[in-house]
């Protein structure tokens, strides 16, 4: 049995997502603050988040949790506000949806995320493209041998492009491998995902967008060399 933290300041919309999600199977417990849910987590195999809290800013909480876990973790929010949503995928939320859906809705996305966490990369080859490092057993991305700090997502969907470079690899199947999901054509997950990549590899050519499709990986070419010190003219 899947056990489910919901953070949800309102006691009576906690308490009726708590039946619900029993109804369907899950052990659901609530908490009502950042703090709490802070502590709380570490018994979660799911972390259901809302954003609007009464202690914490709630896209605090959603970095502070992915800096301390990879639980996966759904944050909602009764505004229909994309910056918002765009904000805590950044923050490192596996998903993120406006409070509108339905109970059968949220069991299915809850199941999506799961689902995903539970398969990893298929793969468990290290792949080299230099000066770019991806090891899928340690998890680590070096670039020029210097550490990359990715979250658990960043890592699955930089790897999946790194293991097809030589292809470009649609929205809908990233969506599919890394999150598990088909609502891939609208969502802004992977974009939000692939513009944080970009910047933490300092470089955004080495994601190419094909446009229409998806996404493939560039193979960086050799850095030129510096150009030689001119010398003194004689005399």
């Amino acid at each position: 049995m899947r056990n489910v933290l919901v953070v949800e300041r309102e006691t009576a919309a906690a308490d009726a997502l708590v039946r619900d999600l029993r109804r369907q199977g899950y052990s659901a417990r609530s908490v009502a603050t950042g703090a709490h849910a802070l502590h709380a987590y570490r018994e979660a195999d799911l972390v259901l988040l809302s954003l609007e809290l009464p202690d914490v800013d709630g896209i605090e909480v959603c970095r502070s949790l992915r800096d301390a876990s990879d639980v996966p973790l759904i944050a909602f929010t009764r505004r229909d506000d994309e910056l918002e949503r765009v904000l805590a995928l950044k923050a490192g939320a596996d998903d993120c949806v406006a409070q509108t859906w339905g109970f059968r809705e949220i069991g299915a996305r809850i199941e999506a995320v799961l689902r995903r966490a539970r398969r990893g990369p298929a793969s468990s080859e290290a792949i080299s493209l230099r000066p770019l490092h991806i090891d899928p057993r340690t998890r680590e991305v070096r670039l020029r041998d210097r550490l990359i700090d990715v979250t658990s997502k960043e890592f699955e969907l930089l790897y999946i492009l790194a293991v097809n470079h030589e292809t470009v690899v649609s929205r809908k199947e990233l969506m599919s491998k890394v999150w598990g999901s088909d609502w891939g054509p609208t969502s802004r997950t992977i974009d939000t995902h692939v513009s944080t990549l970009r910047a933490k590899l300092g470089c955004s050519r080495w994601i190419v967008t094909v446009r229409g499709v998806g996404y493939r990986m560039a193979v960086a070419r050799r850095a030129p060399e510096p150009a030689p010190a001119l010398s003194a003219p004689e005399g």
